[in-house]
């Protein structure tokens, strides 16, 4: 790697994370765009991936739950168990005797040890609330494998039906409450936080375990992205704003290098030109792979376009700061070289940018409930078009795992539509963060629905940033968005706490 790419040297990475996804099974279809998954963190950004051994103090401890396979059924299979993952750091907590909080990460799509190193609102702020510090790893990902091995578990849509946010929400739930009885701190309040996907769960548990929870953190939470809520194309129009932005120039030359590259991959060889112009390890089948290897490239760029490298900008410097009289797509592959490192080749696959073990994970989920609907069209972003074509996508999804997807159950189990009418009045305790930058911000909640069900927001901020641990270098927005959560928290908190002796007095003079 070459002395600019150590420019790159995320301390959270490599991305919530979101959160997000590569939609693996249509990769070669116009059904779905190439997509970021949501998470709080991805491989690409950081030199070498950190792990929770290298990355987490001694202080965080690791325990296994006896989770229950199925909550919600009766036939004996369902009392089937599992070794539930779930990590705890005392070293703040203020004890059992003072009530004092527990503030819990509910999991997202990977191994907890992916995500625990980028996760710092916790640790920072845990000495001021004296919190207990509780992590719990998302069924099916990580150490959490039911059926005895990820082989068992990932054997058909028989055994991957217990895969899914109602049970990971659920397990949650039956954690969190068996520590709270372990611990004899039934008048502890619970605070939940969640990144991306994770930030969904977190919403839901709000809402479906308000008395487990007092309150929760969604950070770049996507929860509108169902259904025809947000425009499919939201996503992409927010990278596109981004790359523009930054550079006239440089959006134009990656609008324009696709139809170069088809043009090219027409020619005689063309592939093998194309492959051997951008490096690419192994031969192209298609055009296809190159577009989608660059779309995610792009995609990575606006969703994590963090302080202080800015990758987005890291992107347009290669490709406007490409030596005079270089053609479109080499000044395109400067800009790949700008974001990714200076290697003898690059891999397309998008198993370079995370786990192999998310990429399965989230493919089930998409293809099951987390059925986000994005597309674009002729000309309304800088990329080719891709329209999202559900009977498509279904047949995919089918095609996969023999069962088709549900696109309508996240809004019908959770809800979506009219959220600022349903949740003014049902709703209570939920802080909204989502920077505009970040391409996931289209589908979240951006203004207040109520008084407690706030919405924060920042012009500059990206993915899941205010959720990572704080750094010197944090810009003052960034600083004050996050002192702003916590001010919140601590009223969530407080109101509990005078609710809690108020009822405790009227009970001692019963």
């Amino acid at each position: 790697m070459n002395s600019s790419s150590l420019q790159v040297s995320w301390q959270w990475f490599s991305v919530l994370g979101l959160v997000i996804f590569f939609f693996t099974i249509t990769s070669a279809s116009s059904t779905q765009p190439n997509l970021l998954r949501l998470s709080i963190r991805t491989q690409t950004l950081q030199r070498e991936p950190a792990t929770f051994s290298e990355s987490v103090s001694e202080d965080f401890q690791t325990f296994y739950y006896n989770q229950t396979l199925d909550h919600f059924n009766y036939r004996p299979e369902s009392y089937t168990t599992f070794e539930q993952r779930y990590v705890m750091n005392f070293k703040y907590w203020g004890g059992a005797n003072a009530s004092a909080p527990i503030f819990v990460y509910l999991g997202a799509e990977a191994d907890l040890d992916y995500d625990l190193p980028a996760v710092g609102f916790l640790t920072d702020n845990a000495p001021q609330f004296k919190a207990l510090l509780v992590y719990i790893e998302h069924r099916y990902y990580g150490k959490s494998i039911p059926f005895g091995s990820r082989k068992e578990a990932f054997k058909d849509a028989s055994s991957l039906g217990y895969f899914n946010s109602a049970q990971a929400i659920a397990d949650y739930a039956e954690v969190i409450l068996y520590l709270k009885r372990k611990l004899l701190a039934e008048n502890s309040p619970v605070i939940v936080f969640g990144a991306s996907y994770g930030g969904m769960l977190a919403s839901w548990f709000r809402l479906k375990y308000p008395h487990v929870a007092l309150g929760a953190l969604a950070s770049s939470a996507p929860i509108l992205y169902f259904d025809d809520i947000t425009p499919q194309n939201g996503y992409d129009s927010i990278v596109t704003k981004n790359f523009r932005e930054v550079s006239e120039s440089c959006y134009r030359t990656i609008s324009k290098s696709w139809s170069e590259i088809d043009r090219v991959a027409s020619e005689p060889n063309g592939l093998s030109i194309l492959g051997n112009k951008f490096r690419i390890c192994d031969q192209l089948n298609n055009s296809g792979e190159l577009k989608e290897f660059l779309e995610r490239t792009y995609h990575i760029a606006a969703q994590y376009d963090d302080p202080p490298s800015y990758p987005v900008s890291m992107v347009c410097g290669g490709i406007d700061g490409a030596p005079e009289g270089n053609d479109s797509l080499s000044r395109v592959f400067a800009g790949v070289v700008a974001l990714r490192g200076n290697f003898s080749c690059y891999n397309t696959s998008n198993t370079t940018d995370y786990p192999i073990e998310t990429i399965e994970g989230w493919d089930w989920q998409t293809c099951s409930e987390m059925v986000i609907p994005m597309g674009r069209g002729d000309n309304d972003t800088m990329f080719p078009p891709a329209p999202f074509n559900l009977t498509a996508y279904s047949q995919d999804c089918t095609s996969l795992y023999g069962v088709p997807p549900r696109p309508h159950w996240v809004t019908s189990y959770y809800g979506g539509h009219d959220i600022e009418l349903i949740l003014r009045r049902f709703a209570s305790n939920i802080i909204f963060s989502n920077g505009l930058r970040d391409p996931y911000s289209v589908g979240g909640v951006l203004k207040n629905i109520s008084h407690s069900v706030v919405a924060i927001i920042t012009v500059n901020g990206s993915h899941c940033l205010d959720i990572r641990k704080a750094t010197s270098t944090d810009p003052e927005w960034l600083v004050m968005q996050r002192k702003a959560e916590v001010e919140i928290i601590e009223g969530w908190i407080a109101q509990y706490y005078a609710d809690l002796h108020a009822i405790t007095k009227l009970d001692d003079h019963v």
